[in-house]
């Protein structure tokens, strides 16, 4: 099983999950131990760099992942 390298930094995790752990725990198991290449904030990260990743991005946002990334151009 792969698990996300990111996970101990994740800003959305270490601030947007306060108060809600069960939610957490779900997209933690989901995205960052059962499936981190579909998590869209390591999708945006590995694309584009740790700092064009918004904080308020949920691993489960795919259609804004994939806005971001086309946004950003053809040279991500």
């Amino acid at each position: 099983m792969e698990k996300c390298p990111y996970l101990p930094g994740c800003v959305f995790f270490n601030d947007k999950m306060l108060g809600k752990p069960a939610t957490a725990e779900l997209y933690k198991q989901t995205y960052c131990l059962d499936s981190p290449k579909q998590c869209a904030r390591l999708i945006v990260r590995e694309a584009l760099g740790k700092e064009k990743v918004p904080a308020d991005l949920f691993p489960n946002d795919r259609a804004r992942a994939d806005a971001i990334l086309a946004d950003a151009g053809p040279s991500s």
